[in-house]
């Protein structure tokens, strides 16, 4: 009896690993394919004037050195608006808030928040953000808007981290004299660094892949500024998304778009390294 049953249950493991490894294999096959192809598409078309030039249809030349730095400086933006915010209001949520309902209210809000579609960020960012504060179309509506579309993905993600963290860790903390907010800074924080760079990374991801909202609040402009250019009303620019569809959708130019996107990966892997990095650092400084 306990050996049919013993069988069964190694028959049933071996199945599900099948399964899984299955499933796991067909991910990875699906995004190097991905990957690949628009390499192979694009990596030729990337020369060194695409990239360090902007574009002119004067000259008939095609850059695209606004678009990333349009991009640089809204990822910048961004990310120095929404981690204190984000990680902030996670700490209070977690460690101060005592009123559950409240507490479970503004996690059922964050959660909403986060599936709305990007298309609405725009159309309230054009209503705030460019008119009612009269920023204009600018980097730094299109900033703010992408603030308000991470802001919940910061949040959860930074939470759910704080809960991983043991309790034990918080009482030896407080029972050697530390106060509240020197154990959550010193012991609870860098215990939890890693979902917090999660949540930063995700808000890259979604930031470096967002183009509806940005039509609506950043604009379509092909303009080299600086850091201080960015930040100042009626500036507008647009990203490498933004500018990856006005080509393919609009222009009809595939091969520059598949450049686009081939840098846009690039970008994407140098930037989440960093983040891992600079995680490692930290955590490794704290230790």
């Amino acid at each position: 009896m306990n050996d049919s049953i013993g069988r069964k249950r190694r028959v049933r493991c071996a199945v599900l690993n099948v399964l899984m490894y299955t499933a796991a294999g067909l991910i990875c096959l699906l995004l190097l394919g991905l990957i690949g192809y628009i390499i192979l598409r694009g990596v030729p078309h990337i020369t060194w004037s695409f990239i360090s030039t902007k574009p002119s249809l004067i000259k008939g030349t095609t850059g695209i050195l606004p678009n990333i730095l349009n991009t640089l400086y809204i990822i910048a933006i961004t990310l120095i608006l929404v981690l204190p915010l984000g990680v902030g209001a996670a700490v209070y949520l977690t460690e101060y808030a005592k009123n559950k309902r409240v507490v479970d209210l503004i996690g059922l809000a964050t959660e909403t928040l986060a599936g709305i579609p990007s298309i609405i960020y725009g159309l309230v960012g054009m209503l705030i953000f460019v008119q009612f504060f009269s920023l204009g179309t600018s980097l730094a509506a299109g900033a703010l808007t992408l603030v308000i579309m991470t802001l919940p993905t910061v949040i959860r993600t930074t939470q759910e981290s704080l809960k991983t963290v043991p309790a034990s860790y918080r009482e030896g903390s407080l029972a050697l004299g530390s106060g509240k907010w020197h154990m959550i800074r010193t012991v609870v924080l860098p215990s939890a660094i890693d979902g917090i760079v999660t949540g930063c990374i995700l808000s890259i991801g979604r930031i470096v892949g967002e183009s509806a909202a940005l039509l609506f609040t950043a604009g379509m402009a092909n303009e080299i500024m600086g850091i201080t250019d960015a930040i100042k009303p009626g500036n507008a620019g647009s990203s490498l998304t933004v500018a990856l569809y006005m080509y393919a959708k609009e222009r009809g130019q595939f091969d520059t778009a598949f450049a686009i996107a081939a840098i846009l990966l690039v970008l994407t892997f140098i930037i989440n390294l960093s983040a891992k990095l600079a995680a490692k650092y930290l955590k490794k400084g704290n230790e």
